[in-house]
């Protein structure tokens, strides 16, 4: 057993005290053996975070607590020597088979302590090589579980699953582990390239995507403009036609009124003296302006018998005037009572028997 002990003795679990420099008024450091084992001369100093298991004459007797204590030479012997640090442990490269069959190469770091010294040292072999081995099958079930996709993704959860595992069956041991990392994944060569191609394949499908969706939007924001132009330019023409509108009809009201004015104002001049002479004289200019531009605006042209015959058609255009002028007199008698003193007026019959008579 002290053989066994020995080979497990260094950086593991299960591992001998340093030798304790003491001063030269306190017991002498204690010896070690050949076997690495602190030599029990009734006075030891326990290092601290250290868990020394002493048996007496070959049964467990007790576990040193750090500091000063004393046992019985001869009859009690230093059996294990338990480090209760924080323990590292390197978990070598192993092959696992996902669940869509493809062989990965991981390894991965082990966070374990020892929390009882008793079951440390007589629950298990060896504490180190236990732990080691049930992480990597353990690692290698929970792996079986998932997807290669998966597994990168969910590290974390695989992680804390193989820590789960751990636990329950290391709790016998008086072990326990605080973390498990993975360190490396290493992918098949053929399986890494077709990850580079899908990988590849779905950033294209993104900026695919991506230029699509801009084409769209650019397509929608073209249309929108195109609408709002449009809008913009029916209510521009609307607005243009409503203005225009509202200026003819001022040009129109505006022409009514000059020419309303106009009219008042040639009534009046002909109702003066010589009026009727004044409106003899601008229809004969008139007539002679008209018949200045006689086949100017057409090929055809209707021209009277008495075309040089000024003053017949002058004379004719003032009788029509005269005989109208008369026919307006005659109506408004004929609507207004006739008073008292007033001349004789003609009536309607009077002056178309004279119309006929002139004609």
């Amino acid at each position: 057993m002290l053989a066994q002990a020995a080979r497990r003795a260094g950086p593991g679990l299960l591992r001998r005290a340093p030798v304790v420099k003491q001063p030269a008024w306190l017991a002498p450091a204690p010896q070690r053996l050949n076997s690495g084992l602190p030599v029990n001369i009734g006075v030891l100093f326990v290092p601290q975070q250290e868990a020394w298991v002493v048996e007496r004459m070959g049964k467990f007797h007790r576990i040193l607590e750090p500091g000063l204590n004393f046992l019985i030479p001869l009859l009690d012997r230093i059996r294990y020597v338990q480090s209760l640090k924080e323990i590292v442990i390197n978990v070598p490269e192993q092959s696992a088979v996902t669940l869509d069959n493809v062989t990965l190469q991981i390894d991965g770091v082990l966070y374990l302590r020892v929390m009882d010294p008793y079951k440390a040292s007589y629950g298990v072999e060896d504490p180190e090589y236990a732990v080691t081995q049930l992480a990597q099958t353990t690692m290698r079930s929970e792996l079986g579980k998932l997807s290669l996709d998966r597994v990168f993704r969910e590290r974390e959860s695989l992680n804390a699953n193989i820590v789960d595992a751990i636990n329950q069956a290391s709790d016998c041991w008086g072990i326990r582990c605080l973390r498990y990392e993975i360190k490396d994944i290493h992918v098949p060569p053929r399986v890494k390239e077709s990850m580079q191609m899908q990988v590849e394949a779905e950033r294209r499908k993104r900026a695919t995507v991506l230029e699509s969706e801009g084409t769209r939007e650019s397509a929608i924001n073209v249309a929108e403009g195109q609408k709002q132009a449009q809008i913009l330019a029916s209510e521009a023409e609307k607005a243009e036609q409503i203005n225009k509108a509202a200026g003819e009809a001022n040009a129109m009201l505006v022409r009514a009124k000059a020419k309303a004015e106009a009219i008042q104002l040639l009534a009046a001049a002909l109702a003066q003296q010589h009026g009727s002479a004044a409106a003899s004289l601008s229809v004969a200019e008139q007539y002679v302006s008209a018949f200045s531009k006689l086949a100017k605006d057409s090929n055809t042209v209707l021209l009277p018998t008495n075309t040089g015959d000024v003053t017949h058609m002058v004379a004719q255009a003032l009788g029509i005037y005269t005989t109208l002028t008369k026919t307006q007199a005659v109506k408004t008698r004929d609507e207004l009572p006739p008073a008292h003193g007033d001349p004789q007026i003609p009536s309607t019959e009077m002056l178309k028997s004279e119309q006929v008579t002139s004609s």
